[in-house]
């Protein structure tokens, strides 16, 4: 999809983060911006800073409700008429720290919901009308590193089911509507808010955060310094538009292509997987 000139792109979670940097960089190719998230104050920032850019659409969205996604669709063609590119880029880190016998259910339904849950209810809210559209296309959905090694927790668990739908929407889609393409960005560190995404957690009995390991915290603050040294979000959001008009389907934004290798012998070679964390230079 080279020319994306007045096209009509959709992101989710697309008020901070990634999700702004892909706005702002859909923005600059000349494109129509919708900016979905659950969060209404920062939409509220978020819209007008960016419609000094161009035309943006500002709508609340919680992913991991389907009849919210239809909603957002709905907006979109009641907006702009169309829509060309979508970015299921919302996301949620989880908790860290326990085990996951230990897990709470109510940790895996939130983060499966938004994680995994939310990239099929916008696969299935607007796949269809792309494909009906018959103007072509393009569905970005947002896993991480993570989805690519062997990697700990219901974060890493999303972020591989993340990476399966889309191997999976891709050789559907090639078949039925080939002018549709298909990306699965996968980051490494970016700066970012995701170490705070609790703040977007539903409200559901849970007992109070004691204390954490301290070989959890350790970890949380080595992250979160990674994190914090990351790539800025609109490098990623000029990644993503480059991948869209090349038709890339892998989109890795760090050179850590060994780590997939690694993982990739080990099954060959059908040796036990090994948590491999991402190298501290990236």
């Amino acid at each position: 999809m080279q020319d994306l000139e007045g096209r009509v792109a959709v992101v989710t979670g697309g008020a901070s983060g990634i999700g702004r940097g892909m706005a702002e960089a859909f923005l600059a190719a000349g494109m129509k911006v919708v900016v979905a998230d659950v969060e209404a104050a920062a939409l509220d920032t978020a819209v007008p800073e960016l419609k000094k850019q161009g035309e943006v659409a500002g709508v609340v969205c919680d992913v991991s409700k389907p009849e919210s996604v239809e909603a957002l669709a709905q907006e979109s063609l009641d907006q702009f008429g169309a829509v060309h590119v979508l970015c299921n880029n919302a996301g949620v880190a989880g908790s860290a720290g326990l085990p996951m016998w230990e897990l709470p259910l109510d940790e895996w339904e939130w983060v499966l919901g938004v994680n995994l849950m939310g990239i099929v209810h916008g696969i299935r809210s607007f796949v269809p009308i792309m494909i009906s559209q018959g103007q072509g296309g393009h569905v970005v959905n947002t896993s991480s590193m993570a989805g690519l090694m062997p990697s700990g927790g219901v974060y890493g668990v999303s972020k591989h089911a993340a990476v399966a739908i889309s191997e999976s929407l891709f050789g559907q889609l090639a078949t039925v509507s080939p002018r549709i393409g298909v990306s699965v960005l996968c980051p490494g560190w970016v700066n970012t808010n995701i170490l705070n995404s609790d703040r977007n957690r539903p409200e559901t009995p849970r007992p109070a955060p004691g204390p954490e390991a301290p070989q959890v915290e350790a970890l949380r603050q080595t992250v979160a310094g990674l994190i914090e040294k990351g790539l800025d979000p609109r490098e990623v959001g000029d990644v993503v538009v480059k991948a869209i008009r090349d038709g890339r389907f892998y989109v890795l934004t760090h050179p850590w292509q060994k780590l997939v290798e690694r993982r990739m012998q080990n099954i060959l070679e059908d040796k036990d997987p090994v948590g491999m964390p991402p190298p501290m230079d990236g």
